[in-house]
C-alpha cells in the first residue's frame, strides 16, 4: 500500500494568510493607485473564497469598492486588471518570503523529514499561485527537503478550487495512487471539505484565523504538528487511532492511514 501525505500551504506551511498574503495584496493597491485595502477581519471573511485572484474578482460586485474606483467596463479588461494586480502582488508576497520574516510552522518540516524516513510520498496541493507555493515550500523546509517532495500541484491547475475536491483527486491521479492511500494537512473548512469529498483522511493544524470553524470531518484536530524545541502539539479533537504527545509524528499519520484505508 503507498502513503501519500499531501500538504496545503497558506496557513499549514506557514502563517502566510495575515502577514504575507494581506500585506501583499494591500501594498500592491497602494502601489497602483487604487484606494483600497482588506482589514485583518475582511481579509478573514475573504479567505471562504479559494483563490487569490478570485478575492480580488469579488471586489467587482461590492458596492463599497466600486464607490471609490471605477473598473474597466469590458469582461477583457477586468480580467487583464486582475491579472496585472496578481502578478505585482505575487511578486510583493515573494519579497516577503524571501525575508524570513514568516516562520515555518511548528512542526512541518520535522514530519516531512520523518515521513520520508518512513516510506511516505510528500506532496502539496493549493490554491495560491505556483510561484507563492515554491517559495513558502522551500522556505519551510529548507532546498533539501523541499527537493524531495514528489508534486505540487497549486494555482489554476483545477478549475474549480477548495472546497471542489479537484485538486485532490488530480493530486491522486498525478501520483498514481487511491485517494484512500492519502492524508491531506489542511488547515480550513474549505480544505477540510475538498479532502473529505476526494476520499482523503484530513488531519486539521488550525491557525487564528480558522479556529472556530467546524472540521467535523477531520480524522483529527490538532493545535499544530509541534516540535519537541518549539510549540508543542496540543488535541482539539479526535476522531482516530492516533496518540500524539507533544508532537504529531509519522506513527500517528500511519494510524490515520490505516484507519482510513479500513473504513
Amino acid at each position: 500500500m503507498s502513503k501519500v501525505l499531501i500538504f496545503d500551504c497558506d496557513g499549514v506551511l506557514a502563517d502566510t494568510e495575515q502577514f504575507g498574503h494581506l500585506v501583499a495584496f494591500n501594498q500592491m493597491w497602494s502601489e497602483l493607485g487604487v484606494p483600497w485595502k482588506w482589514s485583518v477581519e475582511e481579509y478573514g471573511r475573504k479567505l471562504a473564497i479559494g483563490g487569490g485572484k478570485e478575492r480580488m474578482a469579488s471586489l467587482l460586485y461590492e458596492p463599497e469598492f466600486l464607490a471609490v474606483f471605477q473598473p474597466p467596463d469590458s469582461e477583457d479588461g477586468r480580467r487583464e486588471m486582475i491579472e496585472a494586480w496578481h502578478k505585482r502582488k505575487t511578486a510583493i508576497y515573494k519579497e516577503i518570503i524571501s525575508t524570513g520574516k514568516i516562520p515555518a510552522r511548528s512542526g512541518v518540516r520535522r514530519l516531512s523529514e520523518e515521513a520520508l524516513e518512513s516510506g511516505w510520498t510528500l506532496a502539496v496541493a493549493s490554491t495560491s499561485a505556483q510561484e507563492s507555493v515554491d517559495a513558502v515550500l522551500r522556505h519551510a523546509m529548507g532546498e533539501e527537503t523541499a527537493g524531495r517532495f514528489s508534486l505540487v500541484l497549486a494555482g489554476d491547475v483545477v478549475k474549480a478550487k477548495k472546497p471542489a475536491p479537484d485538486i485532490y483527486i488530480l493530486a491522486a491521479r498525478e501520483l498514481g495512487v487511491s485517494p484512500r492511500e492519502c492524508v491531506v494537512v489542511e488547515d480550513s473548512r474549505n480544505g477540510l471539505v475538498a479532502a473529505d469529498w476526494a476520499g482523503m483522511k484530513c488531519v486539521v493544524t488550525v491557525s487564528d484565523y480558522t479556529k472556530e470553524e467546524d472540521f467535523s470531518e477531520a480524522a483529527i484536530v490538532l493545535t499544530c504538528l509541534g516540535d519537541p524545541d518549539g510549540e508543542k502539539c496540543r488535541v482539539l479533537a479526535n476522531r482516530s487511532a492516533a496518540t500524539p504527545g507533544d508532537c504529531f509524528t509519522a506513527d500517528d499519520l500511519d494510524k490515520v492511514l490505516i484507519q482510513g484505508a479500513a473504513t
